[in-house]
């Protein structure tokens, strides 16, 4: 890995670090979080906190404690995406099996 990746990397993790200090301090508005892109949001889901959250994912797809908690967010949007591809994938039933 060539020194400007490292760097990046240790930067990235750095600012991952600050934000999740920042979310914390946040107080989000009522219309924040009731609604994204025009998906309403669970009550319980709307007082989560991040780390909530991606335990939450983390059970629901069965990956280990604190893995997901852990991934660079396009680590996370990435394995979200997948699943989602996974997801609309033709059943065993739909295929005839």
């Amino acid at each position: 890995m060539s020194l400007f990746h490292w760097v990046a990397r240790k930067l990235m993790s750095l600012m991952g670090h600050v934000y999740v200090w920042l979310d914390k301090r946040v107080k989000y508005r009522d219309d924040e979080v009731s609604e994204v892109l025009g998906l309403t949001i669970d009550d319980d889901l709307q007082t989560s906190s991040r780390y909530e959250l991606c335990r939450i994912v983390e059970k629901e797809f069965k990956v280990a404690k604190d893995t997901f908690w852990n991934l660079h967010s396009t680590q996370k949007i990435r394995f979200a995406v997948q699943q989602i591809r996974e997801m609309k994938k033709p059943s065993k039933f739909e295929m005839g099996y």
